[in-house]
C-alpha cells in the first residue's frame, strides 16, 4: 500500500490544532454533544443563558436592582469557569465583572440542568423525527395509564396520547393490555410534540386488512371506499387490480378468517365487504347488503337514490336504527331514500290464505268430532257385526237338537 504523505499531513494538522483539550469539562462536552447529536456552541449558548438568569435570581434576593442593567456571561471551554458580567443599559462600556463569590457552585448546577434539558429534547427530537415516517402506519402499543378521558400508551421509546375521540366507544382497555394503533399524527402539545393514536378513525381499519391480507399490502387488491362507525359497524368497497383476483374473496379469506382476524381486532365490530363497482346503482345496491332484490332510481343533479327493496327485505336495507342504510350513505356519498316495494302477486296470496283461513280454523276445530263421531260409528258397526253371528249360531243349534229327539223315534 502507498503511503499518502498529503492525506496523513491534513490529519495530522486537523488532530494537532482541532484536538479537544483534556479536561473534565471539555471532554464530557464533546461526549455529551457527540453521543446525542448536539453542537456544543448550541449547549454553551444555552447554558450561558441559563447562568444569567441563575444571576438575576440570586441578585433579587439579596436585594440588588438587575432591571436596568444589563448582563452577559462567559464560559470557558476548556474547564467550564463561568463569569458575570453586567453593565447600565445602553452604556457597554462600563462592563465590569460582577460575578459572586462562591457562584462557581451555582455555575456548575446551572450548567448540569440545561445540559440534561439539552439531552432531553435532543433525544425526543430524534424519536420525533423517527415517528414521523410512520405516520399512517399501525403500531403495537401498551396501556400505561388514564389521563382523564385520554389514554397514554407506551410505544417502547416514548409514550404517545389517545384522545377520548379516538377511541371505539364501547371497547373496554386495560392497564398493561396491548393493542394495535393507527399512528395517526404527531401534534404540538403543552409539553412539546405529542404523538397521536387512534383506533376510531376508518384508516384503522384499511390497515388492519392491508396486514391480514396480502393482495390488499401488494396492492392486487384496493379498499376504493370505507365507511365506519367504530364499535358498531364498518362498510368497505374493494376492487381487483389484476385479473382473475377476487377482491370480496380475498378480503374475507378461507371460512373467513381474515375477516375474522380484523373483527377480532375491533373487538367483534361487523364488517360488510361488497363489491366496489363504477355503475352507482349497482355500488349502491350492494352497499344495503345483506338486503336482496332491489331497485335502485338516481338523482344524479341532487344525489338522491330512491330505493324500492321487497316488503320481506325492507328491514334489513334499513337495518337497526337505520345503521345500514346510514353507512350506506356515507360510504357512497348519496342520500338514500327507501320505500317498501308493492308485490301483486304475493297480496292476492295473502288474500287468498285469508279466505282459506276460516275454512280451515272449522276444519281444524272438527276433527275432535270427527273422530268421536267415527268411534262412535266403528263401535256401532261392530255391534252389528256381532248380533248376526249369535243368531246364526242360535238357528243352527236349533235343527241340531230336534233331529236328536226325533231319530230314537224312528227306530
Amino acid at each position: 500500500m502507498e503511503f499518502n504523505g498529503g492525506i496523513f499531513a491534513r490529519h495530522f494538522y486537523y488532530y494537532r490544532h482541532m484536538q479537544t483539550p483534556r479536561t473534565e469539562f471539555a471532554q464530557a462536552l464533546k461526549a455529551i454533544a457527540t453521543e446525542r447529536g448536539l453542537d456544543p456552541d448550541v449547549i454553551l449558548e444555552t447554558i450561558k443563558q441559563a447562568i444569567i438568569a441563575a444571576y438575576r435570581r440570586d441578585a433579587k434576593e439579596r436585594g440588588d436592582e438587575t432591571e436596568e442593567q444589563e448582563f452577559d456571561a462567559e464560559i470557558n471551554s476548556t474547564n467550564g469557569e463561568a463569569r458575570v458580567f453586567s453593565w447600565p443599559l445602553e452604556k457597554p462600556e462600563e462592563r465590569k465583572d460582577v460575578t459572586p463569590p462562591g457562584f462557581g457552585r451555582i455555575a456548575a448546577q446551572t450548567a448540569k440542568q440545561v445540559i440534561h434539558q439539552k439531552i432531553r429534547e435532543a433525544e425526543k427530537g430524534a424519536i420525533m423525527d423517527e415517528f414521523s415516517g410512520r405516520v399512517g402506519t399501525l403500531i403495537s402499543g401498551m396501556v400505561l395509564r388514564f389521563d382523564g378521558p385520554n389514554v397514554r400508551v407506551d410505544i417502547g421509546r416514548t409514550e404517545a396520547i389517545m384522545p377520548a375521540e379516538e377511541r371505539i366507544p364501547n371497547e373496554r382497555l386495560n392497564l398493561n393490555q396491548r393493542f394495535s394503533f393507527l399512528l395517526k399524527d404527531i401534534m404540538e402539545g403543552l409539553k412539546g410534540k405529542e404523538i397521536v393514536l387512534s383506533r376510531a378513525d376508518p384508516a384503522f381499519v384499511q390497515k388492519l386488512f392491508a396486514r391480514e391480507v396480502p393482495e390488499i399490502a401488494s396492492n392486487n387488491v384496493e379498499i376504493k371506499l370505507i365507511a365506519r362507525e367504530p364499535g358498531i359497524r364498518t362498510k368497505i368497497a374493494v376492487a381487483s387490480n389484476q385479473s382473475g383476483v377476487d377482491p370480496v374473496g380475498s378480503c374475507v379469506g378461507q371460512k373467513g378468517v381474515r375477516v375474522q382476524a380484523v373483527t377480532n381486532e375491533l373487538g367483534g365490530e361487523r364488517v360488510d365487504i361488497i363489491p366496489y363497482s363504477e355503475n352507482m346503482a349497482d355500488l349502491i345496491a350492494a352497499s344495503l347488503s345483506p338486503a336482496e332484490n332491489i331497485s335502485v332510481s338516481l338523482d344524479e343533479e341532487n344525489k338522491i337514490a330512491k330505493v324500492k327493496a321487497p316488503e320481506d327485505q325492507l328491514s334489513l336495507a334499513i337495518g337497526k336504527e337505520g345503521q345500514n342504510v346510514r353507512l350506506a350513505a356515507k360510504l357512497t356519498g348519496y342520500r338514500i331514500e327507501v320505500e317498501g316495494a308493492p308485490v301483486e302477486k304475493k297480496e292476492e296470496e295473502k288474500e287468498v290464505a285469508a279466505e282459506e283461513k276460516p275454512e280451515e280454523k272449522k276444519e281444524k276445530k272438527a276433527p275432535k268430532k270427527a273422530k268421536e263421531e267415527k268411534k262412535e260409528e266403528a263401535s256401532a258397526e261392530v255391534e252389528n257385526k256381532q248380533e248376526p253371528k249369535e243368531e246364526k249360531v242360535e238357528a243352527v243349534q236349533e235343527p241340531v237338537q230336534e233331529e236328536t229327539q226325533e231319530t230314537p223315534k224312528l227306530e
